[in-house]
């Protein structure tokens, strides 16, 4: 696998957002869960087949950070964590089929680094 980045934008209404990218863009809304913590996540793919996330708005005021699908996120993570990335989300499996950290970088960009745990996710 190779790496695979995606825009994940966070959004004070998520319903409105959705209803705005697919009328606006020609996205289509694919998944639609609930997270741990209870907000809303959505997946939408582009008429070219990318993919978008979206979520609920973090209250520290974050519009967004990158998704990055990797082949190894747990040798990912100890290398970003050796160069000194700001691990701000340990590794976990999360519902949906991906193993996952997030970090900041020195200059404060949110990212997060992925792979799946289940086929074709």
């Amino acid at each position: 696998m190779t790496q695979t980045v995606w825009p994940y934008l966070f959004y004070r209404d998520v319903d409105a957002a959705s209803e705005f990218l697919q009328r606006a863009f020609g996205f289509r809304e694919v998944g639609r869960r609930v997270g741990a913590a209870g907000g809303t996540h959505l997946e939408f793919e582009t008429p070219h087949g990318d993919r978008l996330y979206a979520g609920e708005m973090e209250t520290d005021g974050r519009s967004g950070m990158v998704y990055v699908m990797v082949p190894d996120v747990d040798a990912h993570h100890d290398r970003a964590k050796a160069e000194g990335a700001e691990i701000v989300e340990e590794l976990f499996d999360t519902p949906f089929g991906h193993r996952r950290y997030s970090c900041a970088d020195p200059q404060g960009q949110w990212w997060a680094f992925a792979s799946p745990t289940q086929p074709n996710r």
